[in-house]
């Protein structure tokens, strides 16, 4: 089983905001830390916004930062709202006649017990819990620490 890269993409997102200690950060800058297309991004903040995990400021001055605190974030929640419809395999999918089985195939019951038991095992952490003692490590290695707050332009008179 594999998440999608929406699904990794938005993780890495709310742990970079997470890492960021309440300091709004721009698409841009998460796009530089792991190396992902800034486009892409844009539609997993979307995403993030949407579901009420990022307080998204728009225009020039823009960015996000997290809308609850890391504590209150399940991982589950996050997977759970980034995989739509997270269908282990075909018949699962929403709208399936693939299958000469579907409507009649045992394995369903069992395959959307596990799907539930997946989100529930992840549902135990929170994104406060991911970055624990490892939260400095973070910041180092995502260059949060050598990051400092715009200066402020003077006025020339």
């Amino acid at each position: 089983m594999r998440l999608t890269k929406h699904s990794d993409y938005a993780l890495r997102v709310l742990v970079y905001v997470a890492a960021a200690e309440g300091r709004q950060v721009s698409t841009e800058e998460v796009s530089e830390a792991f190396g992902i297309s800034s486009h892409h991004l844009v539609k997993v903040v979307g995403t993030l916004g949407k579901a009420g995990f990022l307080a998204i400021k728009r225009g020039r001055s823009g960015g996000f930062q997290l809308a609850r605190d890391a504590t209150e974030i399940r991982i589950g929640e996050v997977v759970a709202a980034t995989e739509p419809d997270f269908a282990f395999v075909e018949c699962l999918e929403p709208g399936n006649t693939a299958c000469v089985l579907t409507g009649a195939c045992g394995l369903v019951g069992p395959l959307r017990v596990a799907q539930r038991a997946f989100i529930a095992a992840l549902d135990e952490y929170t994104l406060a819990d991911t970055l624990g003692k490892h939260g400095a490590r973070y910041r180092s290695r995502l260059g949060l620490t050598q990051i400092s707050l715009p200066r402020r332009r003077e006025s020339g008179a």
